[in-house]
């Protein structure tokens, strides 16, 4: 992964913009239509099944993009690659914004549903854990690195000592991923099974299925420009550090020229 130059990757991201902004607005477009207008109410949720086109999509989205974090900083780590720690941090704030969306819209759904906004449920605590696992890591990235660490001629020197431990807090929050994913089978939960994504089979009508996938595409589309924008932003200013850096070192010491006399 870590081979990939941040000039070969801000190739490829600016490459792919025209063609991701063109695969988000049509599927907000289809998405939208049919989760509002053309899915019909379900039988037993009524017009509060809408609010899964919401909620369902975030949900996927803040578990993926922090898998992908934990897995580029476990990279990181193991390469010392400093690309790695600008990709979490590029990453963080989307997956901590879709974690919030999934709470909050979970709670709209809830209400209706269970009667209550929230439950101490075990689908719902391991989310909230997600969040504060989010909010840590971006309040323990943002610390800078000490005088020793700012001292020290390399791109690790010039990101800090909070990335690296960021870096490792990602890596060991990834523990809450499977809890995540496996809740609603280990645990008696008033949270519903799974629907799409089980060994069964996706228990869902075509006509409710169609609209969530659109607005996963949507969303999962929208993310990545989102990412494109907070990466490439991080490596200018990464970029920036680094040169400014450089500046404010000594010169090297004059080297002594030789004594041609005692060559003689």
């Amino acid at each position: 992964m870590f081979a990939v130059t941040p000039r070969q990757l801000t190739r490829w991201l600016n490459a792919a913009y025209p063609w991701l902004v063109a695969v988000t607005l049509i599927a907000f477009a289809v998405g939208l239509t049919q989760s509002l207008w053309l899915s019909p109410p379900d039988y037993q949720q009524g017009q509060a099944v809408r609010i899964l086109y919401v909620h369902v999509p975030a949900a996927w989205l803040c578990s993926m993009i922090y898998a992908g974090m934990a897995l580029a900083a476990g990279l990181a780590i193991v390469y010392q690659a400093p690309l790695g720690y600008l990709i979490c941090q590029a990453a963080a704030p989307i997956g901590l914004t879709m974690t919030g969306l999934t709470l909050i819209t979970g709670a709209l759904w809830g209400k209706p549903m269970w009667g209550t906004w929230w439950v101490w449920d075990a689908r719902l605590t391991s989310v909230f854990v997600l969040f504060f696992l989010y909010l840590s890591y971006m309040l323990v990235a943002a610390q800078g690195g000490g005088q020793s660490q700012r001292q020290q001629g390399t791109h690790q020197g010039v990101l800090g000592r909070g990335q690296k431990i960021g870096a490792w807090l990602l890596v060991l929050g990834a523990i809450d991923l499977p809890l995540i994913r496996f809740s609603v089978e280990w645990w008696q939960t008033l949270h519903q099974p799974a629907s799409v994504l089980r060994r069964g089979g996706v228990a869902m009508p075509g006509s409710m299925l169609s609209p969530l996938l659109w607005m996963a595409l949507a969303y999962s589309g929208y993310g990545l420009l989102l990412f494109r924008w907070r990466l490439l932003t991080l490596l200018r200013q990464h970029k920036q550090r680094a040169a400014s850096w450089r500046l404010m070192q000594p010169p090297p010491p004059p080297q002594p020229k030789p004594n041609q006399d005692s060559a003689l």
